[in-house]
């Protein structure tokens, strides 16, 4: 399910490094092969600090960079110390070490402090200052803040102790000798309390936030953001459901790896971690260890959705004596969550489209493992979806696996539908534009045109993928476009409804509070509050999501409209005007594909039906915005609405090319010079179930072909193929001579073969203007017909009488061109 690429390895990109550089100053003699090096924080740039020990009786820290796959020796300590925290700053002239001290023997009487932390000069080394010296661990960390300047002469430290308080420091620097970079007052640092009373505390580096927990009536979750111009600000509380007590001992999540903490072994009561994403959202994720009946439970606070949803799963196997310490994973994977449990289950959760249990996927026993990960590896998730592997030293990109999602769709016999659902909203949401995966995707769906019972996949890849395409413009576009054709059903299926082996249940959690000023929530926290506020609108709101199915009362009364304004050669009303416009405006975005690169011939002006479709889902999906999203604001919504529905003209021609490029047909095919092939028989028949699929849905299709003489074949054999009934239907929609000849032969023969039936019925002349006595072949079948038409009803559906004279005009055309009087 989730491939793992290598990104850094300590013994091949660190230890190897450190034993040829010190080969080459002669002291590798002094080492007996073994390098103690450990990883001590990964800073925002992906930089990697390092420290390690060898028989010299020193310690060093070093950075790797992963741009230029170099290693840098930072500083070096004349003795053996334990480095338990360390921190790089941006100019790479200041080092924050927390030093572990352990009391030896001979000095046992003497007090010594549990931590040291200090911070050094490193450009060019020089002084070094005692920031804290106490019994509680600490971590530190450099904020890594966004600025367009080159060197910044002040840098800004965190000080997180274990006593569940923050500190921040400014550090002023100043350039001596042009080059020196040195500390302005180290005897007197600026310092600020950021937050306190806290038993649980999270770093993100990317976006220089802090989140904390404190715990006194309730459980209240908090969060500083820092910003570059040295300010932080409380801006977010949210109150969560969490047990009495949840920690019992500080929890650092993001601050490094301390590798000397005395509780390292120490039971975990609970994993918790706050996950971001740069649309807007926020989720909150925490476990509790599995319980005696083997069953884990995890819960997923949507912030951004106003809602949290718990899940249970039972464990399979019998009951292990150290099953109470099991916790998941928590991997963020663009905007899934992946909960991962080593040896039991992997669960691929949809944050944006949370609703249905079927648009999340969950996969256990051998579909569930990491392969490089051994049963024993102690391993951590990082931002970034990163994973390190403590044990190996070894750090690894997450993400996922489209190989195998295919492979979950090939085996549809053995899996469920709701698996397959979610593994196709993974390949069409998250893999993003994506050719040759797309293709492989039409590829199924031609080799399983059927739908299959509980949803139908051209639907989803129709709505998924243009949901794609436009998701990352506003968060709350979530509620409001369709993504899943399920929603389309009276009453959702029970297969798509439900997961073997997962239960889950839903509860609304308590509003957010945003505390920043005006001018602080802008960017992420703007999204979010605005999402969070929407959430309660969209509640209150039924039906907020668009359905173009809900538009074909009014595509209807359009036809209605058109034809009558035709028939009467009546000039267009503004409306029908200004459908026709909504029309241009994306047929001109279709315009811009290159023709020479066609199979499929599209888009040609000819169908008034399919332009004004396209013209009213342009009207209507354009309406629905500005009604529910008036923030995003006229223009935009202008701009997104025609974008939209071109994209979904161009999908639907995707589709049909690649159909017929994976069959090799050309663009003269399905004529009835010879017989069908097998190929041309299933390229109809998928172009059949397209048409079945958009007709349900209401949605538009590209403008079919015009008259040209390869075409005009290509429409005709297409129409002669048709079982009878349905050739009649189209023959009314094809303005053309050859329907004109099709309606008028069928409809003599039926009114002649009425008439012959009818005893006594007499011919009688008639003196009627509009008769041409000069083709008296064609004056006397016209008198018959004019006879009989008053008493005999129209054959076809639309019970409308057939104007003789229309008849008469076409036979007279075709009666010419047989004869050779006259082209076609």
């Amino acid at each position: 399910m989730l491939q793992l690429s290598a990104t850094f390895d300590l013994q091949q990109d660190v230890v190897s490094s450190i034993f040829k550089k010190e080969a080459t100053v002669g002291i590798i003699k002094e080492y007996s092969g073994i390098v103690d090096t450990r990883i001590l924080n990964i800073e925002r740039d992906g930089g990697v600090l390092y420290s390690w020990k060898g028989e010299t009786g020193t310690t060093r820290i070093g950075k790797y960079d992963p741009n230029t796959r170099q290693n840098k020796l930072l500083y070096t300590f004349d003795k053996q110390v334990c480095v338990s925290s360390c921190s790089l700053n941006k100019e790479e002239t200041l080092l924050a070490v927390s030093l572990a001290q352990r009391t030896r023997t001979e000095e046992r009487l003497r007090p010594v402090s549990k931590c040291l932390t200090l911070l050094i000069e490193i450009h060019p080394i020089n002084n070094t200052k005692v920031l804290k010296a106490v019994d509680c661990r600490v971590r530190v960390q450099f904020l890594h803040p966004d600025t367009e300047r080159d060197s910044v002469l002040e840098s800004h430290l965190l000080l997180v102790a274990e006593d569940g308080y923050v500190e921040q420091l400014h550090v002023m620097l100043v350039r001596q000798e042009g080059y020196r970079v040195v500390m302005l007052s180290p005897e007197c640092l600026a310092r600020d309390r950021v937050a306190e009373e806290f038993s649980w505390v999270q770093w993100d580096s990317q976006t220089q936030r802090l989140f904390y927990l404190t715990h006194r009536e309730k459980a209240v979750l908090k969060c500083v953001q820092f910003s570059h111009d040295r300010d932080c600000e409380t801006l977010f509380e949210l109150v969560l459901e969490l047990p009495s007590n949840p920690f019992t001992c500080m929890r650092f999540v993001n601050l490094g790896f301390d590798h000397h903490q005395e509780t390292q072994q120490e039971r975990e009561e609970m994993r918790m971690v706050v996950i971001t994403n740069n649309t807007g959202s926020m989720c909150v994720c925490y476990s509790q260890p599995a319980c005696v009946n083997q069953e884990i439970t995890y819960t997923i606070v949507l912030v951004h959705r106003g809602c949290s949803k718990t899940f249970s799963v039972a464990l399979d196997g019998t009951p292990s004596p150290c099953s109470t310490d099991l916790l998941p994973l928590f991997i963020p994977i663009g905007y899934y969550v992946v909960v991962y449990l080593s040896g039991h289950f992997l669960h691929c959760i949809n944050t944006r489209q949370q609703e249905l249990l079927c648009h999340s996927l969950f996969l256990s026993g051998v579909d569930a493992e990491l392969g490089v990960l051994g049963s024993d590896s102690v391993v951590l998730s990082l931002p970034e979806s990163s994973l390190l592997d403590l044990n190996t030293g070894r750090m690894y990109t997450v993400d996922l696996n489209p190989s195998f999602l295919m492979d979950l769709l090939h085996c549809s016999h053995r899996r469920p539908d709701a698996q397959r659902l979610a593994a196709l909203h993974c390949l069409l949401l998250y893999m993003g534009p994506n050719a040759a995966l797309e293709l492989k995707i039409i590829d199924w769906i031609c080799d399983n045109v059927m739908p299959f019972d509980t949803f139908d996949q051209i639907q989803e890849f129709i709505l998924a993928s243009l949901y794609r395409i436009i998701y990352k413009k506003c968060l709350s576009l979530d509620e409001v476009l369709p993504y899943s054709s399920v929603f389309e059903k009276k009453k959702v299926p029970e297969a798509l409804d439900q997961v073997p082996g997962v239960t889950c249940t839903t509860e609304l959690h308590a509003e957010p509070v945003f505390k920043g000023k005006a001018r602080s929530l802008q960017g992420y926290w703007e999204e979010l509050q605005w999402s969070t506020e929407k959430m309660k609108y969209f509640e209150a709101v039924p039906n907020p999501r668009y359905r173009a199915s809900q538009n074909l009362p009014d595509w209807t009364k359009l036809l209605t409209t058109l034809k009558l304004e035709k028939s009467k050669n009546k000039k267009a009303s503004n409306y029908l005007r200004h459908i026709e416009e909504n029309t241009k405006q994306v047929l001109s975005k279709v315009d811009s594909w290159n023709l020479d690169q066609k199979v499929v011939l599209l888009f040609q002006e000819e169908d008034s039906q399919q332009r004004a479709l396209i013209g009213l889902m342009v009207d209507k999906l354009r309406e629905h915005l500005n009604r529910h999203l008036p923030r995003l604001g006229k223009k935009k919504i202008d701009v997104l609405v025609v974008n939209y529905v071109a994209k979904l003209l161009e999908l639907i021609r995707r589709m049909l090319e690649s159909v017929w490029l994976k069959y090799k047909l050309g663009p003269l095919v399905l004529c009835l010079k010879q017989q069908g092939s097998s190929a041309e028989w299933t390229v109809f028949h998928v172009m059949c179930r397209i048409l079945e699929a958009t007709k349900t849905l209401c949605l538009p299709l590209p403008p079919d072909l015009d008259n040209s003489d390869a075409n005009e074949e290509l429409k005709f054999s297409i129409v002669k193929r048709l079982p009878e009934s349905m050739e009649q239907r189209i023959c009314h929609l094809w303005d053309h001579p050859i329907s004109s000849a099709c309606i008028s032969r069928d409809y003599v023969r039926g009114l002649l073969e009425k008439h012959a039936k009818t005893k006594g019925s007499m011919f009688m002349e008639r003196d009627e203007p509009g008769f041409r006595p000069e083709f008296l072949p064609l004056t006397f079948l016209t008198k018959i017909l004019l006879d009989v038409e008053d008493r005999v009803l129209n054959p076809f559906e639309e019970q409308e009488n057939v104007d003789a004279r229309f008849v008469e005009e076409t036979a007279l055309k075709q009666t010419l061109i047989l004869m050779g009087f006259q082209d076609k």
